[in-house]
């Protein structure tokens, strides 16, 4: 049996909370009081790490697209536009789905920086990760990837560093030949990563006519999945009205299955007939988008018809994150 460390009396910290760095758990605290950073200071940071900010992404443009690029779509990029403008040296600041070997970010060999939005984060606040990602390929060595750290719990967020007035406009790629500039002169171990991930991509297009609705392609049948910005109780409100009323389809053989919730977000899901294009569910979408607004617009309380509904709704609503 192991025998239990003794309790010492640890000196008092010489440094303020506010002064000590992060370092490893098993480190020495820097407070210098002989612990391990992990069972003194670090106690905080963890903390403060595990906290769950719901909306991670609430206040930026095109919150739900960041939800959608993050948990929906494989391959896409954002050119992304910085508070105080691109640093010397960067051309270019561009938001990626995933970057090569799950890279958090990546300095290419001109300057510009790429940012992967899906790779695991450490804490419960994924703005604040991405911020201190960024930041460090901004001063990072042109041609260097930036490896994964924790954050300082105390560190910006995307909020701080983004132009809040900047567009947000996601362009889709059917495969992640973005990676590169050279693809047939990348890496073997570039190369490799590339046609994994080309292969395991599902076809997915983003619709121009409503915001953050995406439509994929499965071997069995296509969906649409579109991220909305509602309260999830109103929308839920709404949506069972329109499906008590036989009004929450797409056209001919579509079907609202239910949602998924995700960064604070709700996300209805359709299922499509596999000859359904995206450019086919263009125009249903938009009409769909008209009788949304009416039923959202609705304070009247639901019927039994539409309370059915909404429990079936909400049955089938899956939670990402």
């Amino acid at each position: 049996m192991a025998k239990k460390r003794p309790q010492t009396k640890a000196g008092r910290p010489q440094l303020t909370d506010g002064e000590i760095p992060v370092v490893g758990a098993r480190e020495p605290c820097p407070c210098g009081s002989g612990r391990r950073y992990k069972a003194c200071h670090g106690r905080a940071a963890a903390h403060a790490a595990t906290e769950l900010v719901q909306r991670p992404f609430e206040g930026l443009p095109g919150e739900c697209d960041w939800v959608a690029l993050r948990e929906l779509v494989p391959a896409a990029t954002v050119e992304l536009t910085l508070k105080d403008g691109l640093p010397e040296g960067v051309p270019s600041v561009t938001l990626a789905t995933v970057l090569p070997m799950a890279w958090p970010a990546l300095r290419r060999d001109d300057g510009s920086v790429l940012l992967g939005l899906q790779n695991d984060t450490p804490s419960g606040d994924i703005s604040r990760d991405l911020a201190d990602t960024l930041r460090r390929a901004l001063e990072t060595a042109p041609g260097t990837p930036v490896q994964a750290r924790r954050a300082p719990a105390d560190g910006v967020r995307l909020q701080d560093l983004l132009d809040p007035e900047g567009a947000f406009a996601p362009v889709v790629h059917s495969g992640f030949e973005f990676w590169v500039p050279d693809p047939e002169n990348a890496a073997p171990d570039v190369t490799a990563s590339l046609e994994r991930a080309n292969e395991a991509a599902i076809p997915t297009v983003k619709l121009t006519g409503v915001d953050a609705a995406y439509w994929c392609e499965t071997p069995d049948k296509n969906h649409l999945r579109w991220v909305m910005p509602h309260p999830e109780e109103r929308l839920l409100d709404a949506l069972a009205r329109l499906h008590a009323a036989g009004r929450s389809g797409l056209g001919e053989g579509t079907r609202l299955v239910g949602s998924f919730r995700a960064h604070g977000l709700t996300v209805p899901v359709w299922d499509l007939p596999s000859e359904i294009t995206a450019d086919d569910v263009e125009k249903p979408a938009a009409e769909f988008a008209e009788r949304l607004a009416a039923a959202l617009a609705s304070d009247a309380p639901l019927t039994p018809e539409e309370r059915r509904a909404r429990g079936g709704l909400t049955n089938r609503q899956v939670t990402l994150s």
